[in-house]
Formats: C-alpha cells, structure tokens, sequence
C-alpha cells in the first residue's frame, strides 16, 4: 500500500477502505507518513469529504491507535461534554464543578486552541500553578474524591488524533464535518464516558457556519455514538457573535468565576444551564425540567462555587494569582446607535493575532491578552463610549480593526436564537 496512491484516491473523491485509512493513520504515528503527507490527505478530505462508513473506519482507528480508559471504578454515570469550539467559549470550566456539584461526576478531558478558537486547556494554564497532567490513576482518585478532574489529552489515549489536531491547526484543515467528528468521537469514547452532551456551534465563529452542516455533523457524531453504545445529546447553538464578553485565556477564567459566583452575562449564564441540565438529566436520570431547577439552584446557592474552588485547589491552582496583560486600552464607538452585530469570526482572529492562540503548533500562548466587551448585540451606544477594552503584551493592533468587529445601526436589533435545536 502507498501513501501517495491513497491520498490521489481520495482527491480524486474515491471512497477509500478500512484498510487504506489504518495504514495512513498508522503510518503517520510511526513516522513512516511524512506531515506534509498527512497535510494532503487531510487537505483532500477537507475538500472532497469521507462517507459515513470511512468516518466510522477513521474514529475506530484513531480511538483504538493508543489506550482507551476505564472509568467503571468511579461510581455513577460518568456524563462527558464536549463543545465543537467557539470565540468566547469558556463554558467547561463553568460546567465541570457545576454539575459534579450534583452528584454527576465529570471525569474529563480537554484539548489546547485549535485555530481561532480557544483550547479549555490552555485557559486553565492560565491559573497559576494550575496543573493539567495527572496519571489515569490520579484522575479516577481525583474524581471519586471530589466529582470532577479535568485534565489535557494524554499521549497515550487517541495518540493519533492528537498528532491530527496539532496538524489540522496548522494546514487550514480544521473546518472538515468528517475529521471534526471523529476527532471528538475518538475522544470521547476513548475517555471513558457512560454518555455524551455535545455543543455543536453554528455560526460565524464556529468551525462549522451553516445550521445544515452543524446538522450533518450532529447526526454523525449521534450515529458513532450509537455505534460504540454511547447515548449521545447534541445541541446546536449559536457562534454569530462572541459568546459572553471576555475573550481570552486569563480573561475568560475570570468570566467563569463570575457565572459561578451568581453574575456574568446573560447569553453564557443561560447556555450553561441548558447544557448542566442535560448532564445533569442523562446522569441523573432525571426529567431535563428537574434537572434544570436543581442546576439553578447550584448556581444561585454558591454551591457550584464552592466546587470550582475545590476543583481548582485539588489541580494545584491559585486564582488569586490570576493575571491579564499590562497594556489596557479603551476603544470607543464612533457613532450613536444600537450594536448590530460583533463579528465573532474578527473577534477571534484578533484575539488570535494579539498572542492568545497558536499559529504554528510549537507557539507559546500569551495567557494574559484578549477583550472585555462592553456593549453586546441590542445594546444602545453613544458616540465617544466605550466598546470594548483590549488586553495587550507584546504585540499591538490597530483601533480599526478593533472597530470592525462591530456594526452600529440606527434601530435595535431583534435579540437571536441561542439554542437553535437538540438532537439525540
């Protein structure tokens, strides 16, 4: 079999065999498939797409390419989340001691930043001290102790989805249905979970930005988790505009604590609850209603709060640490009017170019870089207020292209949909 007939077959949209995935799979992990080999593959795969059944050959061979974990010795029903990655999507941190709050508990694994959008790894690595590697050991100990551990991606679990994601970052292959949904399939099923919530985000900012494809790739990953007897929820929201105010690592951390501690903006405090109730439903094999008023009940009590605080200790963290970049900078609107629009596809890029994310895959994030937003969709502006703050280190931006994320309009904006359907 041979590399360079295989790639030729699927750029000449050929479906490609069981066989013929597993050897390039496994070649690229030995070494014997070159990166810029594996970049024209995935490059031929983003462009021409896999059927069902090769999406399936592929998450098999990259779920059984390393170990998987065994989480029977936790007690309860392990409920996993993923989100499919959006500008301003902090929500894991929030949700993680959220729902071990009660009694669900989450024994997670997370990925770093994959193009524009931020990684929930790197804004815990934020938090001084905060440690994100622990033994499977460690991590079952930590989760029957306190409900929730989360920890980044080993190097044994789904070692060649790893190897894939560090590389799609970088070759412009991030925004493919089929690779995206067996790269959070082999994680996911590999990790351990009993069952699976996942945010599938639609919309300017998101990897996928039409409600059709989000659709596609939702039944996909529903499918494969009927496959491996994983019940899997998921649920398209959207990724038009920024979710919550604050992008970047250091600063979304801060955000979260405040959703913890009763506040914090609207549009991520009610996505949250959406998402914890339905964890907190398939785990506790409650009604989505019940759940729901227990979640915010958490919320309200400081109960969640309380968890975070142990969750963050038992990981070695110390939020007071917690620090934003020293550059800060105020950049006001040059009209009056209400905030049409954020682009969150511009937000991101920017927060991304400013230091926050990686453009090649051996890049040092900037922890303490990003945005405040002060004014979000709807909301009246006078001409010399203040839009938005930026975070800088050492690598400046220009006001412009701070402005041009924001479109002010004469009328106000009819408010969007945040969930826009569930699908299981």
């Amino acid at each position: 079999m041979n590399i360079i007939e295989i790639i030729n077959k699927k750029r000449e949209k050929q479906i490609l065999t069981k066989e013929e995935i597993e050897f390039a799979v496994t070649g690229f992990c030995t070494g014997e498939v070159k990166d810029y080999q594996m970049s024209s593959l995935l490059m031929a795969i983003c462009l021409n797409g896999l059927s069902q059944e090769e999406t399936f050959y592929l998450t098999d061979c990259m779920l059984h390419s390393g170990d998987t974990i065994d989480l029977s010795s936790i007690h309860g029903i392990k409920v996993d989340k993923h989100s499919t990655g959006g500008v301003g999507d902090k929500t894991t941190i929030i949700l993680a001691p959220l729902v071990a709050s009660l009694g669900v508990p989450v024994a997670k694994m997370s990925g770093r930043g994959l193009g524009y959008t931020g990684g929930t790894i790197d804004k815990l690595e934020s938090i001084p001290g905060f440690q994100v590697t622990k033994t499977e050991k460690e991590f079952i100990k930590q989760v029957n102790e306190i409900g929730v551990s989360v920890v980044g991606q080993t190097g044994d679990l789904v070692p060649a989805d790893k190897k894939i994601y560090a590389l799609r970052d970088v070759t412009g292959t991030v925004s493919s249905i089929p690779l995206i949904a067996s790269s959070i399939m082999s994680k996911k099923i590999a990790s351990g979970a009993d069952k699976i919530v996942i945010d599938v985000k639609v919309g300017e900012g998101a990897l996928v930005n039409n409600i059709e494809d989000a659709r596609t790739l939702a039944h996909t990953m529903v499918e494969i988790g009927k496959r491996y007897q994983k019940q899997t929820v998921c649920i398209l929201t959207n990724m038009d505009e920024p979710l919550g105010c604050n992008i970047g690592n250091a600063l979304e951390v801060q955000e979260c604590i405040e959703i913890l501690q009763g506040g914090g903006p609207k549009d991520l405090k009610d996505l949250v609850i959406t998402l914890a109730s339905y964890m907190v439903m398939l785990g506790k094999e409650i009604s989505l209603q019940e759940a729901k008023v227990q979640v915010i009940e958490q919320l309200t009590s400081g109960k969640a709060y309380d968890k975070f605080l142990e969750f963050i200790k038992a990981q070695e963290g110390d939020i007071t640490k917690l620090m934003v970049a020293p550059k800060v900078f105020s950049v006001k609107s040059v009209k009056t009017g209400f905030v049409e629009t954020i682009d969150a596809l511009k937000i991101g890029k920017l927060v991304h170019d400013i230091g926050a994310g990686r453009t090649k895959k051996e890049d040092e994030i900037h922890y303490g870089v990003g945005v405040k937003i002060n004014k979000k969709p709807g909301d009246f502006v006078t001409e010399g207020e203040e839009l938005i703050k930026v975070y800088l280190d050492t690598i400046d931006c220009k006001m412009q292209d701070v402005l041009d994320c924001f479109v002010i309009a004469n009328d106000a904006k009819v408010n969007q949909t945040l969930i826009y359907e569930v699908i299981e």
